[in-house]
């Protein structure tokens, strides 16, 4: 007879599915959720003022967000050797139950202890937040506050990430941030970089550093506009798509950025903290913000890799790992 969590997870699977189909030609009612089995727990509305456009004007960010869905005590056994902090968007299931299957499988390694986060916000649309809520009742990975889930506001769900890792696992001793379409050489990361026999580093902070200016186009992705950001250059800061720091630089982080005005580009945001700090990224070849064609030795020399899709991901995965006595 299959598992009660297998059943679950299945069900989960297949509503979906189906609720992403209904989105994707109409918007469904909310007797679809109703026919669930799962129930479903009462969260809160999110205030109708809290997005990003009226915080960022206010001299502090007092981060006065709720959260929505929790888990907080992912900790209380033990203190993790690394916390695995993913950005994600409601409707990216595939991806994060990819990164559940391969890189981001808790069990991989044995006695060292890592904890796999999925960061978001609150959805516009009611469906895809209680499907959020059901898929979190099965695998109890996903952390929600209640500001509006955009690009925008991805420097919230960062700062959020930032303050549960203070509040709830002050204790881990690494984390990773990264996002849901980024494939990670968990051996090269945790053997080659963070080395668990070693003693645990403070103050430290590494990625794929950057050393650019704000992009004045209106028409990019990356516009900064002279009222929010007027100096040419911006600190070293590293790619958001994927970095690594002790965990006493979360609390660092998070404290400052509660009197440091927000800007939209995370990654940005999180390098102006560091320089508040005195804290200097190290650069770290091994990050790439690119995406990268596969080849089994060349996706080993590397940590991160950007833009892999999950059915890459499982593909680059299987092959590595069934072929880790080739020689290169």
């Amino acid at each position: 007879m299959p598992s009660k969590v297998s059943c679950l997870y299945l069900l989960t699977v297949v509503c979906w599915a189906s609720a992403l189909w209904y989105l994707s030609i109409s918007r469904p009612n909310t007797t679809y959720v109703g026919h669930m089995s799962i129930p479903i727990r009462k969260v809160p509305k999110p205030p109708q003022n809290i997005t990003f456009t009226n915080i960022h004007t206010r001299p502090l960010n007092p981060h006065a967000f709720e959260y929505v869905i929790n888990e907080p005590k992912k900790c209380e056994s033990a203190a993790p050797f690394l916390i695995i902090l993913i950005s994600t968007t409601h409707k990216d299931f595939d991806a994060r139950q990819a990164i559940r299957e391969t890189w981001g499988d808790e069990s991989t390694f044995g006695d060292i202890r890592i904890l796999t986060i999925f960061l978001l916000g609150w959805n516009t649309d009611s469906i895809l937040n209680q499907m959020v809520e059901q898929e979190s009742q099965i695998f109890h990975d996903i952390v929600v506050e209640n500001f509006i889930d955009s690009y925008h506001n991805l420097t919230l769900k960062t700062m959020m990430g930032m303050r549960w890792v203070t509040t709830f696992c002050p204790k881990a001793q690494y984390i990773l941030k990264t996002d849901d379409d980024i494939f990670v050489n968990m051996d090269n990361l945790i053997y080659k970089l963070l080395k668990p026999t070693t003693k645990p580093r403070r103050r430290y902070f590494t990625g794929y550093v950057i050393n650019g200016g704000p992009i004045r186009d209106i028409r990019s992705k990356w516009y900064m506009s002279r009222d929010l950001y007027p100096d040419s250059r911006y600190p070293p800061f590293c790619s958001g798509t994927g970095y690594v720091f002790s965990s006493d630089v979360a609390e660092l982080i998070y404290q400052t950025s509660l009197h440091t005005r927000l800007l939209h580009l995370e990654d940005v945001y999180v390098g102006m903290c560091l320089r508040k700090l005195g804290i200097h990224p190290y650069q770290n070849s091994g990050f790439n913000h690119w995406k990268m064609a596969y080849s089994l030795c060349r996706y080993r020399r590397v940590i991160t890799v950007h833009q892999i899709s999950p059915e890459e991901m499982h593909r680059i995965w299987n092959d590595m790992s069934s072929k880790k006595h080739l020689r290169c």
